[in-house]
């Protein structure tokens, strides 16, 4: 089996523990997924296999490409797509369904997804940067310093944080507990936030 599914971030809400204790939790509907396609070492170099999620609408959005990767290896089509590893003896196969039954509760996950998007920012906000004083006649309020001499290097150096474009990046966030696992209406929560917006795409897969 494989050790991951995609998921759609539905939005937060809180449960009680079996302590009576309130635990916020991310709302995730996990699948149902299908298996797209199988990839070899042999044949491809690597062992993986690429799943879809099923979605309602998902068929109808799939772009032309799209619906025809999914026909060729006889699948509906698909639109939100994924590759993940797996052993070079895993017995799923092209067609093959992959469910959240197959995570347990208490267990542990990394989500991965796509931050929100946060525009032009500052390096306050951005990198979390001090600032200066805040007092009248200050020039050094919000600004981001120096960043680099110029008779020696007489330039700036790669990677030095500077105001510019925040969030809509890759993120992921390792070690969250399942709290919950609803294998008929195909729902996982999870402790704790996850990146995205309501309605974003993520992959979610179990610690090794």
């Amino acid at each position: 089996m494989t050790n991951g599914i995609i998921g759609k971030k539905l939005g937060m809400t809180q449960i009680f523990n079996e302590k009576g204790q309130v635990v916020p939790v991310t709302v995730i509907q996990a699948g149902p997924c299908v298996v797209v396609q199988r990839k070899t070492a042999v044949k491809d170099g690597y062992d993986a296999i690429q799943i879809g999620f099923i979605d309602v609408v998902g068929g109808k959005r799939a772009s032309k490409p799209e619906k025809g990767h999914c026909e060729k290896h006889g699948v509906a089509p698909l639109r939100v797509l994924r590759e993940m590893r797996v052993e070079a003896g895993n017995p799923l196969k092209e067609g093959d369904s992959v469910l959240v039954g197959t995570f347990e509760e208490k267990a542990r996950v990394n989500v991965t997804g796509v931050s929100k998007g946060k525009g032009f920012a500052g390096v306050i906000k951005r990198h979390h940067f001090g600032g200066g004083r805040a007092s009248h006649g200050s020039m050094f309020h919000r600004a981001p310093g120096s960043i680099g001499g110029s008779s020696d290097p007489s330039r700036v150096y790669p990677g030095i944080k500077m105001a510019g474009h925040m969030g809509a990046e890759q993120v992921t966030v390792r070690n969250l507990e399942v709290a919950k696992v609803d294998a008929e209406n195909n729902l996982l929560l999870v402790k704790g936030a996850v990146p995205g917006p309501r309605g974003g795409y993520v992959v979610i897969r179990q610690e090794a």
